[in-house]
């Protein structure tokens, strides 16, 4: 009796997946919410008229590294609560390397069966959604590699994974945090550094990594049972007959070219295409004979039949990028008119300033538009619609001034859609950089090597809304700031007319989505992930991280 009320219990808290193929409402299951990553949710407890009643329900500060507890929760053992949360450790590192210290949470956080969890470079944790109690903490011993984030958790039935810095794919028990297994993804010799969340699609984990020196990117499915490679699919040609390689000088460029995969991208259940954006060339600022043509299938969308690897379309935006302007961003999928006829369309706003939107059953291109108004880097906009770099504004020995900076007009910060509106929202930044070549021989110039970027001024950050259908903007509001970059880290739409986001000074904001009027603030300090919301218990929640700690709010 007693085993078939722990199976019973266990079915409970796991995740179905058909959940994730529905539209997103109670829970948070996956990167975007669903797979449409769209950021809506038709949650409309919390509205236009009701928001400014916003109250905090509980707030949580977790600790990352070895022997730590977990977090400061309600009890966490002081003062008579309950014992400290034990950490559970794995990882085939000393533990003297990466993942201690403060914590910064960037990730985009799950909500399933009424609990939390969430991520950051070698930690994971389980937290109670309806009190922020730390129910369990894993932490990673890592052999090092960048630490410079961790975009969350995927999960697949009772199963949870984690993508480490030093190249590896954890399975955890998500009622215990207890691992199941972990399998190498990259080969951490060439410095490659994995942050990506895992998407589940299927039977099927998707999963990407990043490097910023010469080798190429791609794209991995595996087992959720076993974390065995299912097929791979490389962004840069590996051999003669590849496609694209003519768009390459040579085929060791080609080889070595980049083009990583390090934010999700977005599922279309009914073509079974995953769609996502791919890193920069590399070099990414200098123009040996290697990187001579477009160098496909870099800064581009792609789409991938989910359960071959087979590439359906591509769409390439900025050809022959020289700015290490990754087209990463996840992209939305959205079904609506586009010139008076129904179209079901993918768009993407690029960190290189322009707004894109493309069939995403054919990959054929609908529109390029301009998004920020400072972006001076294009020549023209060809018959593909693709942005066609002028050369003048790439890094030179006498310097150019070009905008956007290397951080780009957005960046991997998650852009959201409401249907109601159909507005399309997007953090921005618009700001100006010096680039210089400082070396002139290729050899010298690897990786991100061979120029030396001086920031020259920022010009505003935003929160942008645009009209999909016509690329114009609908609203913008411009943050209050003391200058410097970045837009904020990430967007969420609610049914209650709402967008969420933060701002550069730590503010996290609700605004009427049709207008951009600002109904209700609160000022945390560090809005460091893009928020959500969730029910429990009849109660809608506004979900967001700020540094190294949780903080949720609801209607009292």
């Amino acid at each position: 009796m007693t085993s078939l009320l722990f199976a019973a219990f266990l079915q409970a808290q796991a995740l179905d997946p058909v959940t994730l193929t529905k539209p997103l409402a109670d829970s948070w299951p996956t990167y975007s919410g669903d797979y449409s990553g769209q950021r809506y949710s038709r949650l409309k407890q919390i509205n236009t008229s009701n928001v400014k009643g916003l109250s905090l329900a509980w707030t949580t500060r977790v600790t990352t590294g070895p022997g730590a507890p977990g977090g400061g929760g309600p009890g966490g053992g002081r003062f008579g609560g309950p014992p400290p949360i034990p950490t559970i450790i794995g990882g085939e590192g000393s533990g003297e390397l990466g993942g201690t210290g403060p914590a910064n949470i960037r990730a985009s956080i799950l909500q399933v069966e009424g609990k939390l969890y969430f991520s950051t470079p070698d930690n994971a944790w389980a937290v109670d959604a309806r009190d922020g109690r730390v129910l369990w903490h894993y932490y990673w011993k890592t052999k090092g590699g960048t630490h410079i984030g961790n975009r969350g958790l995927g999960m697949w039935g009772k199963w949870l994974y984690m993508e480490t810095p030093d190249d590896y794919l954890v399975c955890i028990d998500s009622e215990t945090g207890k691992e199941k297994w972990h399998k190498q993804i990259a080969d951490f010799d060439r410095q490659y550094f994995s942050t990506m969340a895992p998407i589940v699609i299927g039977n099927h984990i998707i999963i990407g990594t990043g490097n910023d020196l010469d080798a190429p990117g791609y794209v991995q499915a595996r087992d959720p049972e076993t974390g065995d490679v299912q097929w791979t699919w490389y962004t840069v040609p590996q051999k003669k007959g590849d496609p694209g390689l003519e768009t390459w000088g040579t085929l060791e460029g080609a080889r070595l070219g980049a083009g990583n995969v390090w934010i999700p991208g977005s599922y279309d259940p009914e073509t079974k295409l995953y769609i996502f954006g791919t890193g920069n060339p590399s070099p990414s600022y200098t123009n040996p004979k290697s990187r001579d043509g477009d160098n496909l299938y870099t800064c581009s969308l792609v789409a991938l039949n989910v359960e071959t690897g087979k590439m359906a379309w591509y769409f390439q935006m900025n050809p022959h990028d020289t700015h290490d302007w990754d087209s990463s961003e996840t992209p939305i999928l959205v079904d609506g008119e586009f010139k008076g006829k129904p179209r079901k369309m993918a768009l993407h706003a690029d960190r290189n300033g322009y707004f894109y939107v493309v069939d995403r059953i054919t990959g054929e291109h609908l529109l390029t538009s301009k998004f920020s108004d400072t972006v001076n880097w294009v020549k023209e906009i060809n018959a593909k619609g693709q942005t066609i770099r002028d050369p003048k504004k790439d890094s030179l020995v006498p310097g150019s001034l070009v905008s956007p900076n290397n951080y780009g007009a957005t960046n991997w910060p998650p852009a959201a859609y409401s249907p109601d509106t159909g507005l399309f929202y997007v953090p921005q930044s618009d700001t100006y950089a010096m680039y210089y070549l400082t070396e002139t021989d290729p050899r010298g110039a690897m990786g991100l090597g061979g120029k030396d970027e001086q920031f020259v001024a920022s010009m505003g950050t935003y929160l942008t809304a645009i009209d999909y259908k016509t690329g114009k903007i609908a609203w913008r509001h411009k943050h209050a700031s003391l200058g410097g970059f970045g837009a904020g880290n990430g967007v969420l739409t609610t049914a209650g007319g709402l967008v969420f986001a933060g701002d550069v000074s730590g503010n996290l904001i609700a605004y009427e989505a049709a207008k951009g009027k600002i109904l209700w603030h609160a000022r945390l300090g560090n809005v460091s992930n893009a928020p959500q919301t969730y029910t429990l218990d009849g109660k809608q929640y506004v979900l967001v991280a700020a540094g190294d700690a949780l903080y949720s709010f609801y209607l009292q």
